[in-house]
């Protein structure tokens, strides 16, 4: 059928030159008039009518007398029309001198194919027309198709080579792989090969043709340096072209087309013969780089990538060029060696085997300089870090080289290993002459784990240099191969990039790719033909280039960057290469990979095999190239001597982050005031509590007008709730300059239908109001928006974005406490011991819905004591009492743990994290039921000035005027102690119990804890959580009370016993729990 309509789009814009019929049954072309038409045929034309019928007929017996003496085209007619053709048939349109449009072909460029010697006859008339001639064309389309969609699968990608045949070694004329291919080749036959033809995207062979190389080309692109694949070479070109060859022979390769629209391989010229088109095809996608593409949904991005690989001379390379991409390699393969000479028995993580990445950086750098790039933040694994510090970033190598001597530090920190480590430099880019900014954020050994925090950290740049683009700055991740397939973190950090709160507007991967994952083959890591098929979730097209093909490496970095810059979208660079040493220096491969590792013995690094062929085309002498060798030798040399003079490492010399001007001039151990004055809280309510200023237009739910309203009315109260209080703490920071970003799942209305910050119109999408975005004219801009539904990925983010500004408070909110512990690898290789490893700080908050309410094990505990379990203090040791106790308490621990009751304390406790003189991460227990609770509101005179965030909060009833008479003492920490409260007053022991809050946990407040123990010398003294024994706060407060009170007096235990689930799934079992619970805690 699809042939059928091509044929009939071609002939309806076909010339006169050629009939529509075949006239072989007629005759040949008469001198003199034949037997007329019948009148009858002739009266039956559509065209025909009373005005225009004497005309024919003067036409018709003209033609009679002598058919050359009228028009061709009432020739054609008339010889239709005599020949039988129905009505509406014989006529044809006249000829034209436009271009053809889209979708339609003149068949006069099809004439040579009409007649066996490829020259078109006399009488083109003559030449039979079958529906052959358009699916040859078709299957030419399919065969440029092919090797678009499939020539990466042929690619010669591996600088091994094990067990594949080289490109180079094939017979110089030969079909091209059917692979790429498929059947389109079936549809040609030796004539129409010599045809050229106009064809349009869709309707043409020779574009379908293309359109396969484009998809499948990377198929059998040589792209990997072992060769280890398991496909022989035919099997590998079957998965290309498959069976589009089938119809040719070495005859046909000679036969020229006319290229179409979707291919760009003929550069200037406009037909080619079919064997060079194959040819040009195969080195565009079948050499030493792979392109995955055609998955890509844009016409216009796809178009601007075969035009980056198609156009004849892609790869030109001046000498300049050359000689510095030598040095360049020279540098990174000189690193290593050195390294490996002076520090033979230390694990290093070298780069031996993809020396080619440092080059790749750098010219990744110097174009997305030459495009307005400022700004670089970049992560990367262990491997190659060192190399990369020194010759991407230009660390001084005296701080490298120390870190092998195993010097005592001489800052604070316990330090990380030198392969683990970030680094900040400022520095002229002398390609550019333009000055650059470099950071590689500090990394754990958990692969992959610092991606979101380099989005972060960039998007935050983004953010606070007013660079709504991504055109200041950018990141580039680097990831191994085994990793980036088997690491889920690196789909969750794909899903960000093109999110409007996140994207950090493109970011280059480069994935270095040893085709082994510690000893495990691919073919054991993943189920994906690439480790990097994970990109294509968001579309981002896919490089696949072989490391030992320096030139093609730099091409590849060229198009990556101009794509970053032209659409702003991510883009994967897979340096397919190996690794010459084991996991490490120390490591034996031979144990697993023998194979493998024969053939790498047998390889000449990169920098040799470039070298050399740089002296043979005679860019460079070999004296030359051992100049480029020992310069840098040289300089090793130098800095080599110069560490051997050092005393101690400094860990402040790995900054990945650091905050230019916060810490001076600040007295380290004084904070500022926390409290606002009420101006400033009833403005700021007030607006919170109001519908937008064009309330008229913008109609809002009717629930959330009944909150509004609720809202207005704590305000004449001067109350506020849970909400109200974190409003109330973001407007007045906002007022005072600081941006506040909260993010999250369902932040924006909040999990329990509480915050309300986003108000959404009833009838016209996308139409919002954020209040708190618009209390002042010049506050500072506050974000609030929903995540994806990640927390590993999120909560890496958010540490990032907080690193890049002090000033800012940043927020993330877990939908519940308990699916923090997805997000664990952040909070443990990253904020618990972050500023310990890589004297890196944060204010990072994290809120974190937690209590016991009946709602089952997965929606009850934020593991409380995990985080306690974490923090820095010592339960043992007493500290010393002193005016600026608290402060130096938070100065000392690696992080604040809070679980407060009322929404005046939630207010200090995220002003305060602005008005510390340092930052620390809060870890913040939030309620559920309190959000609505009658009695967890808060006056403003909780929140004035002169007010402050209270540790403790002691006991203010009538036992706290009974202090001899108190029998039991219970300390407790959150929505427990409404509870108890409420059953203490039911039995009637309020003169008897004294019942106090812990607001803080961590650090331990041991002097108020001190100080409420001895106001009730006699009372027992209880602790009383909602949590089973062995969860919660007990393990950590047990023995720091001891501790504050000298061990003379012991605290109890009052709650859920131990258990392996948080919670349990039954209401009554629940029920029970917390009736025991109560009693337990208030037995006297």
């Amino acid at each position: 059928m699809n042939r059928a309509r091509a044929l009939s789009h071609l002939l309806a814009r076909a010339p006169l030159a050629l009939p529509l019929r075949t006239l072989g049954a007629t005759g040949a072309v008469r001198g003199k008039a034949s037997a007329p038409p019948s009148p009858s045929a002739l009266a039956a034309e559509p065209f025909l009518n009373g005005s225009s019928s004497n005309y024919v007929e003067e036409m018709y017996n003209a033609w009679l007398h002598d058919p050359k003496s009228v028009h061709q085209s009432w020739d054609t007619f008339f010889r239709n029309a005599t020949a039988g053709a129905r009505p509406g048939e014989a006529y044809t349109s006249p000829p034209t001198l436009a271009e053809p449009t889209p979708h339609h072909v003149p068949l006069s460029s099809l004439a040579p194919a009409l007649s066996s010697s490829g020259v078109a006859p006399a009488y083109a008339s003559d030449a039979p027309i079958s529906d052959k001639v358009i699916d040859d064309h078709l299957a030419v389309q399919g065969i440029i198709r092919a090797y678009q969609a499939r020539g990466h699968l042929v690619a010669a990608l591996d600088p091994l080579g094990i067990d594949r045949e080289a490109l180079s070694e094939r017979p110089p004329v030969t079909l091209p792989s059917k692979t790429v291919v498929r059947n389109y080749f079936d549809y040609i036959d030796p004539v129409t090969m010599y045809i050229c033809v106009t064809f349009s995207f869709f309707d043409s062979a020779v574009n379908k043709a293309g359109e396969d190389v484009e998809i499948r080309g990377h198929s059998i692109a040589k792209i990997d340096p072992l060769g280890i694949s398991t496909v022989d070479e035919s099997q590998s070109r079957q998965l290309v072209v498959r069976n589009y060859m089938n119809r040719f022979n070495e005859s046909d390769m000679e036969r020229s087309f006319k290229l179409p629209l979707s291919t760009f391989v003929g550069g200037n010229e406009k037909t080619l013969p079919l064997k060079e088109i194959i040819k040009r095809l195969e080195d565009a996608y079948c050499r030493s780089i792979g392109v995955e593409f055609m998955f890509i949904n844009s016409l216009e991005q796809c178009n601007w990538i075969r035009q980056k690989f198609e156009t004849p001379g892609f790869m030109h390379m001046d000498n300049k060029e050359k000689r510095l991409l030598l040095a360049r390699i020279t540098r990174s393969h000189g690193f290593e060696a050195f390294l490996a000479r002076k520090f033979s028995s230390e694990k290093r993580f070298g780069l031996e085997g993809c020396e080619i990445l440092i080059p790749a950086m750098k010219q990744v750098i110097d174009r997305s300089t030459s495009l307005g790039v400022e700004s670089f933040v970049m992560g990367m694994p262990h491997r190659g870090r060192l190399n990369v510090l020194s010759n991407v970033c230009r660390k001084p190598l005296e701080h490298i080289f120390t870190q092998f001597a195993g010097l005592d530090t001489g800052d604070e920190g316990s330090g990380d290993v030198k392969y683990h480590l970030g680094t900040y430099q400022e520095r002229l880019n002398r390609v550019t002459n333009k000055n650059i900014r470099l950071a590689i954020v500090a990394n754990p050994s958990h692969l992959e784990a610092v991606n979101p925090v380099v989005q972060g950290k960039t998007r935050a740049e983004q953010f606070y240099h007013g660079d709504s683009e991504g055109n200041k700055v950018l990141s580039v991740l680097l990831h191994g191969d085994a990793a980036f397939s088997g690491q889920g973190i690196v789909y969750e950090t794909f899903h960000l990039s093109e999110l409007p709160e996140y994207t950090t507007h493109g970011t280059i991967h480069i994935v270095v790719n040893n085709q082994i994952g510690f000893t495990t083959d691919p073919r054991m890591s993943r189920s994906s033909p690439y480790c990097t098929d994970v990109a294509r979730v968001v579309n981002a097209p896919i490089f696949h280039v072989n490391a030992d093909d320096p030139e093609a490496v730099m091409h590849v970095c060229n198009v990556a960057a101009d794509w970053r810059n032209t659409f702003h979208k991510d883009v994967v660079i897979d340096l397919v290469c190996y690794r010459r040493n084991g996991h490490n220096e120390i490591d034996e491969p031979m144990f697993t990979q023998p194979l493998m590792y024969n053939r790498i013995r047998k390889l000449k690094p990169v920098n040799e095999l470039y070298a050399e062929k740089l002296i043979t085309e005679g860019v460079v002498t070999a004296q030359e190239a051992k100049d480029v060798r020992d310069k840098y030798e040289k300089i090793l040399e130098e800095a080599f001597t110069a560490a051997k003079s050092e005393t101690r490492v400094f860990n402040k010399h790995w900054i990945d982050s650091p905050w230019s001007g916060f810490f001076e001039g600040k007295d380290p151990l004084k904070a500022s005031p926390t409290g606002v004055h009420e101006d400033t809280l009833t403005h700021i309510c007030r607006r919170f509590s109001s519908a937008p200023p064009n309330a008229s237009d913008f109609e809002i739910h009717r629930g959330l007008q009944r909150i509004l309203n609720s809202r207005m009315e704590m305000v004449k109260e001067r109350t506020v709730d849970w909400a109200m209080g974190e409003a109330v703490a973001f407007g007045s920071l906002l007022k005072e300059g600081v941006h506040v970003r909260l993010s999250g799942q369902d932040v924006e209305r909040g999990t329990f239908s509480h915050r309300h910050h986003v108000l959404h119109h009833q009838k016209v999408d996308k139409s919002q109001y954020n209040s708190l975005a618009n209390l002042y004219p010049d506050q500072a801009p506050y974000t609030v928006c929903n995540s994806s539904l990640s927390e590993y990925a999120v909560l890496g983010f958010e540490l990032g974005f907080s690193m890049t500004n002090p000033n800012a408070l940043v927020i993330w909110e877990a939908q519940f406490g308990d699916f923090n512990n997805t997000a664990q690898c952040i909070i443990d290789q990253f904020i618990s011991s972050g500023q310990t490893k890589w004297i890196r700080q944060t204010g990072l908050v994290m809120l974190l819905p937690h209590g016991m309410e009946g709602m089952g094990p997965e929606h009850s505990s934020a593991r409380l004591e995990r985080f306690l379990q974490m923090t820095s203090d010592d339960p043992d040791v007493l500290p010393a009492f002193s005016s600026d106790f608290a402060i130096r308490q938070l100065s000392d621990i690696n992080w604040i743990v809070a679980n407060c009751s009322t929404p005046g304390n939630l207010f200090h406790i995220l002003r305060r994290q602005i008005a510390l003189p340092f930052r620390k991460p809060l870890i913040l227990m939030t309620p559920k039921s309190l959000l609505r609770h009658p009695e967890a509101k808060s006056s403003f005179d909780d929140m004035v000035e002169t007010t402050e965030f209270q540790r403790v909060i002691p006991e203010k009833g009538t036992a706290a005027n009974n202090g001899a008479g108190v029998k039991r003492l219970i300390f407790c920490s959150g929505k427990v102690y409404y509870d108890l409260t409420a059953a203490r007053k039911e039995a009637g022991l309020e003169d008897s119990i004294a019942i106090s809050r812990v607001e803080q946990i961590a650090p331990f407040p041991y002097d108020l804890v001190k100080q409420e123990c001895d106001k009730y010398p006699d009372a027992e003294i209880v602790w009383s959580q909602e949590e089973n024994k062995n969860m919660g706060s007990w393990s950590y407060v047990q023995p720091r009370v001891a501790t504050a009170l000298n061990h003379e007096r012991h605290i109890l235990y009052a709650g859920r016993p131990v258990s392996a689930s948080p919670a349990t799934g039954n209401k009554k079992t629940h029920l029970r729990e917390v009736k025991q619970l109560l009693e337990d805690s208030l037995a006297l």
